[in-house]
């Protein structure tokens, strides 16, 4: 049995918002499958992709939690679980961020109750966290989140370049300015908060900026992930993850993406950067 498992997830399509629809989401997933079996030893059936009606919350979260019961229970010692999918904001439910929004993602089955997100069909970046910290200490996680919490990056040019952003603000009024006039926590913060050793988290871009939904090369992809798989394919994965961020950082410059992508973990990691 391997000891790795990955969990690949793409959204274009979400049940109750039709018009929300992206377009290289679930290209996304299917990339990061492939480059994780083609250049980080992950057989085939160590992987789940798992696209549009299929990627509801229950099944998502469901997924996660096998992964991680299954790292507790010594089968796994390298998780990875890569999004592509619309983000969004809510204001904090669990009353622990200090008058914080909470970032959020947005499943196939995304919902809302009473003019916010009903959060039995919206992932919290807390409930990310709850479940992750609980991983063992040896155990690598590594996620890679095409997905941003911010529209204000759009840019004229995006529209002209067949450009999309993947993010979805709250769906009222009031949700939306009671998210605004709260600091969102970030979902760097989530990670680092749980103090864990070997979690890792690649992100298309800054908080304040908008991760893009892009046609390139006649295909739809999510910008960050398209460069991140070309660059590894071009060096058969022979990178460091600071070599591979900053050439995945200069194409998106070169074909004039303002998005930065970001690498976060501790300092204390040590392996292949």
């Amino acid at each position: 049995m391997g000891r790795r498992r990955a969990l690949c997830v793409g959204i274009n399509k979400y049940k109750n918002y039709p018009d929300a629809a992206l377009r290289g989401c679930v290209n996304d997933a299917k990339e990061m499958s492939a480059v994780l079996t083609r250049y980080l030893n992950f057989a085939k059936q160590d992987i789940t992709v798992l696209t549009d009606r299929q990627a509801t919350k229950t099944a998502i979260m469901k997924k996660l939690t096998a992964m991680v019961q299954g790292a507790q229970e010594g089968k796994y010692d390298y998780l990875v679980f890569s999004l592509s999918s619309h983000g969004t904001q809510i204001v904090d439910v669990g009353g622990d961020e200090r008058d914080k929004a909470d970032e959020a993602f947005c499943p196939y089955d995304l919902a809302e109750k009473k003019g916010q997100w009903d959060p039995r069909h919206i992932i919290i970046d807390d409930e990310l966290h709850d479940l992750f910290v609980q991983l063992p200490k040896n155990v690598l996680l590594e996620v890679y989140l095409d997905t941003c919490h911010s529209g204000t990056g759009l840019k004229a040019i995006d529209l002209l370049l067949s450009r999309q952003p993947r993010y979805l603000p709250p769906p009222s009024l009031a949700a939306f300015k009671d998210a605004q006039r709260r600091p969102t926590d970030t979902l760097r913060t989530m990670l680092v908060r749980a103090n864990h050793p070997n979690h890792i988290l690649w992100a298309a871009c800054r908080d304040s900026q908008t991760s893009a939904d892009a046609l390139l090369d006649g295909k739809w992809h999510g910008a960050f992930t398209y460069f991140y798989c070309r660059e590894l394919e071009t060096a058969k994965g022979d990178l460091t993850r600071r070599e591979l961020l900053k050439r995945v950082r200069a194409q998106l410059a070169e074909n004039e993406f303002t998005q930065v992508p970001q690498l976060e973990y501790k300092a204390t990691l040590r392996g292949n950067f």
